[in-house]
């Protein structure tokens, strides 16, 4: 088997996406986590390169006329994407890189190194469930959240664009599934 270098974790906000990868990063120390570049505002405690690279929204767009991006998307009204170059340093360099990304990145990663990607897309186990988890939050708008389940709704007709599903019913149960798919299919 074609062992990969670059485990693509993607789902809608509140999916469970982003716990899961934590997860996986502590149970594999030797991976690394892919750092997006974004034109957002820095938050407080925030460090370059750490958290993101933050961008201008000019040095943004001249890195995508560039072509220096695997993947970007404009996400309520930020840019958020993936620099070539950081994937590019991974692979050379013999690691493992864990993305947490939206679907349509996940999705633009694979066009770009499909030889190298392993696209695994958390699924709630309903929308109704999706919306109590945004909610659970308490961090969003009522019309934030109406915005994210929408996108969730787009973002669940592209699994089977997936090399696998994993249905997040139970924190810990898709823990193990993901594991189990990180000890397959790459070298720690």
């Amino acid at each position: 088997m074609n062992k990969k270098k670059l485990i693509v974790i993607a789902s809608p906000s509140g999916g469970g996406k982003s716990t899961l990868a934590r997860r996986l990063f502590k149970k594999f120390p030797d991976m690394q986590f892919s750092i997006s570049a974004t034109t957002r505002k820095k938050r407080h405690g925030e460090t370059y390169g750490i958290e993101y690279f933050f961008l201008t929204k000019e040095d943004f767009e001249k890195r995508i006329s560039r072509g220096e991006l695997a993947e970007y998307e404009e996400i309520f009204g930020n840019y958020y994407g993936t620099l070539k170059s950081e994937i590019d340093k991974a692979i050379i360099g013999g690691f493992v890189l864990l993305f947490d990304i939206d679907v349509k990145g996940a999705l633009s990663i694979r066009e770009h190194y499909p030889d190298d990607s392993l696209l695994i897309f958390i699924v709630p186990p309903s929308v109704e469930e999706l919306e109590r988890r945004l909610r659970k939050r308490g961090t969003e708008s009522d019309e934030q959240i109406a915005n994210r389940l929408a996108r969730g709704e787009m973002e669940l007709s592209f699994a089977d664009k997936f090399d696998h599903v994993i249905v997040n019913d139970n924190i810990d149960r898709a823990f193990v599934e993901l594991s189990d798919l990180a000890e397959k299919y790459f070298d720690f």
